[in-house]
C-alpha cells in the first residue's frame, strides 16, 4: 500500500495498514523554519537553504530527504498563503514588513521576531460598500502565475505515491472579513453594518470560486484533498452566537463548499481551531469531510465523544499531539503519553490523518518531535 492509498482509505473511514502521517500538507500542519533546521541537524540530514512556504507563520518548505526519512504521506501542490505571492519586504524601524496582495500590512520584529503580525487593514477606514467599490482593488484570483506547473506537480506527487493536497487563494471567508476590516470592525459589523459584512464575504466567496474554477480545471481529477479554512472560535467559545453563524457565515460556507465539490471528487478539508463543537453539525451540513485540527486544549473538545458522535461523517486531520500544552513544554515521555492517548481515541475505524494539532513551533525540541514520530510508528499500525 502506498501513501496515497493509505490516505484515501483513512478518509473513507476504513483502516489502512497504518495511520497516515502529515507534515506541511497544509499551512496548519507545517513546521517553523527554526524547528525544521534543528530537526534536520538532529537527524543528521545535510545542511540546506531553508525555503519558506508561508511567510506569515515562517513555515519551512519540506525537502525530499526529510519527507522520505519521516515517511510523510501527503504533498501540498499549492499551499494556501496568498501572503507569499510576489512579496516585497521593507524596513520599518525595528520591524521588517510587507503588504500582501489584499493590501493587508504584516510586520515582524527584527530582533526575536518569529512570525509576521497584521498591523494595517485596507478596508478599516471604509464604512460603505460604495467607498470600497470606489477606492479598493480586489486581487485577481485567476492570475495565470498561480497555476503554472500545477498539473505537473500533481502528476509528480501521484508518481511518488503520495496523496495530493491543494490549498486555497486565501484564509477563510469570515477570516478575510476580519483581515481586511480589522478585528474591531469585524466583530461590530455583524451588528452595526451587516450589509457591509455580507458584501465583503460575498466578494471573497466569488474570488475563491473563481480561483477554484480555474485550479480544479487543471487538477480536479487528480487531487485527493482540497483545503479551506475559517477560524470561528477561541479557546473557550465561538467568536459569535450560533444564530449569527447560521445567519451570516453558514450560507457562505455552503455556497463555496458545494461549488468546490461539484468540480472534484476530492475530500473537502476544513480548518478551524478552538471550541467549535456548537456548530460542528452545521459545518458537516455545509459540506466538510475533514476537520482540522481538533484542538484538544479548547473547551468542549473531548476526542472520544467527538469520535463517537461525528466519526461516521467526519475525518480528523490532526489531533496527534497537543501543541499548546505538551509539544514544546513537556518531556519526551509526556509527548509519548499524549500521542498514545490521542491515537487510542481517534484511530479506530479509520478517519484519522495524524498531524500535530497545529504547526510545530520554533521552540519545539527535536527530541519531542521524534518522540511523537516514534510513538506513531509504534502505535499507529492497524
Amino acid at each position: 500500500m502506498n501513501s496515497r492509498e493509505r490516505v484515501q482509505m483513512a478518509l473513507n473511514h476504513q483502516e489502512p495498514d497504518k495511520i497516515p502521517f502529515d507534515v506541511a500538507g497544509c499551512p496548519m500542519s507545517g513546521i517553523h523554519y527554526i524547528a525544521y533546521q534543528n530537526l534536520r541537524d538532529y537527524l543528521g540530514l545535510p545542511k540546506v537553504e531553508t525555503r519558506i512556504s508561508d511567510s506569515i507563520q515562517n513555515l519551512a518548505v519540506i525537502d525530499q530527504d526529510f519527507a522520505e526519512r519521516l515517511q510523510i504521506d501527503v504533498h501540498n501542490i499549492a499551499p494556501r498563503s496568498s501572503a507569499a505571492y510576489n512579496l516585497e519586504y521593507r524596513e520599518e524601524g525595528e520591524y521588517t514588513a510587507y503588504t500582501d496582495e489584499w493590501g493587508i500590512g504584516w510586520r515582524s520584529p527584527k530582533q526575536g521576531g518569529l512570525y509576521y503580525d497584521m498591523y494595517s487593514w485596507p478596508l478599516a477606514a471604509f464604512d460603505t460598500i460604495d467607498d470600497i467599490k470606489k477606492y479598493y482593488h480586489w486581487p485577481d484570483p485567476t492570475d495565470p502565475n498561480r497555476f503554472v506547473g500545477l498539473r505537473e506537480k500533481a502528476l509528480q506527487t501521484i508518481a511518488e505515491g503520495k496523496a495530493v493536497v491543494i490549498g486555497s487563494i486565501s484564509a477563510g471567508v469570515s477570516e478575510m472579513h476580519a483581515w481586511t476590516r480589522g478585528f474591531e470592525n469585524y466583530f461590530t459589523d455583524f451588528y452595526l453594518n451587516p450589509e457591509l459584512a455580507n458584501y465583503i464575504m460575498d466578494t471573497v466567496v466569488e474570488l475563491k470560486m473563481a480561483f477554484w474554477e480555474r485550479a480544479l480545471q487543471e487538477v480536479g481529477d487528480l487531487v485527493d484533498v482540497v483545503v479551506e479554512a475559517d477560524d470561528l472560535a477561541g479557546q473557550d467559545r465561538l467568536f459569535f452566537s450560533q444564530e449569527q453563524y447560521r445567519k451570516f457565515i453558514k450560507p457562505q460556507h455552503t455556497r463555496l463548499f458545494s461549488f468546490i465539490k461539484a468540480r472534484t471528487n476530492a475530500k473537502l478539508f476544513y480548518h478551524c481551531d478552538g471550541a467549535l463543537t456548537p456548530i460542528l453539525w452545521d459545518l458537516i451540513e455545509s459540506g466538510i469531510d475533514i476537520l482540522n485540527p481538533l484542538q484538544k486544549s479548547a473547551a468542549g473538545i473531548d476526542f472520544k465523544a467527538i469520535k463517537k458522535e461525528y466519526g461516521n461523517d467526519l475525518s480528523i486531520w490532526g489531533g496527534g499531539v497537543d501543541t499548546q500544552r505538551v509539544f514544546d513544554q513537556g518531556s519526551p515521555d509526556e509527548v509519548r503519553h499524549d500521542v498514545i492517548e490521542n491515537i487510542e481515541a481517534l484511530a479506530p475505524g479509520g478517519g484519522l490523518v495524524f498531524a500535530t494539532i497545529h504547526n510545530t513551533q520554533a521552540t519545539v525540541p527535536p527530541q519531542n518531535f521524534m518522540a511523537m514520530w516514534e510513538t506513531l510508528q509504534e502505535y499507529g499500525a492497524y
